[in-house]
């Protein structure tokens, strides 16, 4: 047994999900319209990349969740499915235009952009999310684009000089003005170290806290997964840190092992626990708030 196994008490590989996280893969003309649009555009989506159980649900009412920067992440976080490398690709230059296009011929009126971390960037991807922005209002001015960022930390020992260079990575990407600015916590402080390798909770917490001071008018919002090994009580700490943080809107939803190769489930969280934690999270004052087992960060962000 490794030593991530031996920490979490993991439910084996091999057991049936409950009911409540199956669902049909949904419309396969769907499927294939929008797989093809992003295959034809040379596109990556964090539907396909993460494998999101909603993503037949997502494509059915033609919508998805574009992945910037490439297919590799200089992350290595336990959790998720997206490709880990030290040396992606370099930068596709016309990448923003092809989401443009991909945004314009599916109709949407709601975006939202995401990324895989960039370590080896000089702005560490900040410029992906405004590039990206800027072609789809060329093409689709009406359309409102919410971004899911990483962390943008990087580039200096110096911790002070750290902090500066996130910041002004972060004012950046709201001076672009999103409609909501999102950066998921995913887990409770002490699970932060094995599931999110090269992020920190403090971290993640000081860069909504900017983000709510920097743009006061753009709505900060953050997602925890259930089921890494955590307790009811942590869960709610950490609702309390992320008001604390002025974080105004909260997805919780459950973690869903994608392969044998990455953390193993420690309990599935019922539907009732997901609806207790919502009420909790409402009279924190959290303004909007999705919590269920299959919600995940973008999962009907429009709504």
């Amino acid at each position: 047994m490794s030593a991530t196994q031996s920490r979490y008490s993991a439910i084996p590989p091999a057991e049936r999900l409950p009911e409540w996280l199956r669902r049909p893969i949904g419309s396969a003309s769907a499927l294939e319209r929008v797989q093809g649009l992003v295959r034809q555009q040379r596109l990556h989506t964090i539907c396909e990349e993460g494998r999101c159980p909603n993503r037949g649900e997502c494509y059915a009412a033609g919508t998805a969740t574009f992945l910037l920067g490439g297919s590799v992440c200089t992350r290595s976080c336990a959790f998720c499915q997206v490709e880990k490398g030290q040396a992606p690709a370099p930068v596709d230059h016309g990448e923003a235009e092809r989401v443009a296009e991909a945004v314009a011929a599916l109709e949407l009126r709601y975006v939202v952009l995401t990324a895989v971390a960039r370590d080896d960037l000089p702005d560490h991807g900040a410029s992906l999310f405004t590039g990206a922005m800027a072609a789809i209002r060329r093409r689709t001015p009406a359309v409102a684009i919410e971004v899911l960022t990483p962390d943008f930390w990087g580039g200096s020992r110096d911790l002070a000089a750290a902090r500066a260079l996130q910041r002004q990575r972060l004012h950046q990407v709201l001076d672009a003005a999103p409609v909501c600015f999102n950066h998921n916590l995913e887990t409770v402080e002490r699970l932060q170290g094995e599931v999110r390798r090269g992020a920190t909770y403090q971290r993640s917490l000081e860069l909504l806290a900017a983000a709510a001071e920097l743009a006061p008018r753009i709505p900060t919002k953050s997602g925890l997964m259930l089921g890494l090994g955590e307790t009811r009580e942590e869960v709610l700490a950490a609702l309390g840190d992320l008001r604390a943080a002025a974080c105004r809107r909260l997805t919780l939803g459950q973690y869903m092992r994608p392969s044998l190769a990455h953390l193993p489930v420690a309990r599935y969280w019922r539907p009732e626990e997901f609806e207790e934690l919502a009420e909790r999270a409402r009279e924190l004052g959290f303004e909007q708030v999705r919590s269920g087992p299959l919600v995940r960060s973008s999962y009907h962000a429009a709504d």
